[in-house]
């Protein structure tokens, strides 16, 4: 079995024929086989990914081959990719095959990656635990008992255990942070706009980031500026140059000003191994140079309450479409119109997404609207300027990704408003539009790894990669 370090030294592995891409497919099918008690991978497509490493193994031998020549990737199950189903990790798409790639795929598949497989996750990616998809759990690959988060946790798991080299996940309020902060792997949410959000099945339009989850910074900083960049297919999509990050991450560092939030890293629901292992790491970067500054950021208590109230209402309006009409679950039980909207959509959709929904139409609903949605916005304009005010003075600013460890099944799932807190520290960035990363600091004492998250001003990535590649990553054994 080849051992994969980096997607560098994959192209030069290939290129001096210690392995082919077929070689590579042929082992990760057998590798997903032999996690499937992780449920992590929906449907492994491997004629599709035969044929693209046949391909790609004629490119090499040509001198042709891409970036990304040979590099196993999965797609978290919101991502369309053209010729293959996609479900959101939902019954209400059942059998829906995609007429096109999303264009972040696209990019991707340009560049010479291999899709190998769709992955679990929470349905419409609304979750973080991966306990709502409509095909069971997946398990943490460290301990199948506890929950590898989400709502991208099958992205996450597989990249952990090997299934795939990197994998993609969409963020809407830290669903690809949590879950790489639970699983021991990095996971980036780009600024808002940086990736196209064509061909990604929304949950909430204004929130909703495709991102990787990788091993290696290297590797996301990669694969980040292969597929950011303008879409004609999106209109969110921002016209800035894309920096290129990934060849120049070694280079000589700059000392940077970095703030933490007191009020995350110092607050006492905070699991104190999780609060030690992030004060080191700003020990460490402050031995290393950079100036360490304390603030205080006094709306974190209204962080989850507007995003929920805002992505709820988004979600009521984007999920509207699935109605049992055009494509996917249509109930054999409706006799008439109005009962096969209903039963449709409830038999098709899950609970947690049924009470996302509901909550998200009274926010709307007349009488409701001034009350909640737009006292919303104001809030979240609030949230956002004083982010980015921050953000003249500082470099970076860090905090803990999560306030505890991937918790064992049924946890919190009893009680929905403690498992909306799993995002007390991630749904800024999704708020404000700014980018961050989440990357692993250090291993817990109950053997699950602890995530730092890194938050920059929006489109300077540049100096998010360079403060998240001085983060020491634990080394496995």
């Amino acid at each position: 079995m080849y051992v994969f370090r980096s997607i560098s030294d994959l192209q030069q592995d290939l290129r001096a024929g210690h392995v082919t891409c077929v070689e590579l497919v042929q082992q990760h099918v057998m590798a997903i086989k032999n996690a499937s008690h992780l449920n992590c991978v929906l449907e492994t497509f491997e004629t599709s990914a035969l044929a693209s490493a046949q391909r790609i193994d004629e490119n090499i031998k040509n001198g042709k081959a891409g970036q990304l020549a040979g590099t196993i990737i999965g797609l978290k199950d919101t991502l369309c990719y053209a010729g293959h189903k996609v479900s959101a990790g939902s019954k209400i798409l059942h059998n829906f095959e995609s007429l096109y790639s999303a264009t972040a795929v696209q990019r991707l598949l340009d560049a010479d990656a291999i899709i190998i497989a769709r992955l679990n996750c929470d349905e419409f990616a609304m979750g973080s635990s991966n306990e709502n998809s409509a095909f069971g759990p997946v398990k943490h690959p460290l301990d199948p008992k506890r929950v590898p988060g989400g709502s991208s946790g099958g992205s996450a798991a597989a990249v952990a255990a090997g299934i795939c080299h990197a994998a993609l996940g969409t963020d809407t309020g830290g669903s690809i942070r949590q879950p790489a902060a639970f699983t021991g792997t990095i996971g980036l949410k780009p600024t808002y706009g940086r990736i196209s959000r064509n061909g990604l099945i929304a949950y909430a339009s204004s929130f909703d980031q495709i991102g990787p989850i990788t091993k290696t910074i290297e590797d996301a900083a990669l694969l980040f500026e292969i597929m950011s960049g303008k879409d004609a297919a999106d209109s969110t999509t921002a016209t800035e140059p894309v920096p290129h990050i990934s060849k120049s991450l070694n280079d000589k560092k700059t000392p940077r000003k970095i703030g933490y939030i007191t009020e995350c890293v110092e607050a006492d629901g905070i699991d104190p191994e999780v609060q030690a292992a992030v004060k080191s790491q700003l020990h460490a970067l402050q031995a290393a140079g950079h100036d360490i500054i304390p603030i205080s950021f006094p709306y974190l208590d209204y962080l989850v309450p507007v995003y929920y109230v805002l992505t709820t209402a988004e979600a009521s309006s984007n999920l509207a479409r699935f109605s049992g009409m055009h494509y996917g679950y249509r109930s054999s039980e409706a006799k008439d119109l109005e009962q096969l909207y209903k039963q449709s959509r409830s038999q098709g959709f899950g609970k947690e997404v049924k009470r996302r929904i509901m909550l998200g139409t009274f926010i709307l609903s007349a009488g409701y609207y001034e009350a909640y949605y737009n006292k919303g916005q104001k809030v979240r304009r609030l949230v956002q300027d004083m982010t980015l005010a921050y953000f003249k003075s500082l470099d970076a600013i860090i905090t803990p990704t999560t306030p505890g460890t991937a918790f064992e099944f049924g946890k919190n799932s009893a009680d929905p408003i403690k498992m909306y807190l799993e995002d007390i520290f991630t749904v800024q960035a999704n708020i404000t539009g700014v980018p961050a990363i989440s990357v692993p600091c250090d291993t817990h004492s109950n053997g699950m790894p602890i995530g730092i998250q890194v938050m920059c001003d929006r489109f300077n990535e540049r100096v998010l990669f360079e403060i998240a590649s001085q983060i020491k990553i634990p080394q496995k054994p």
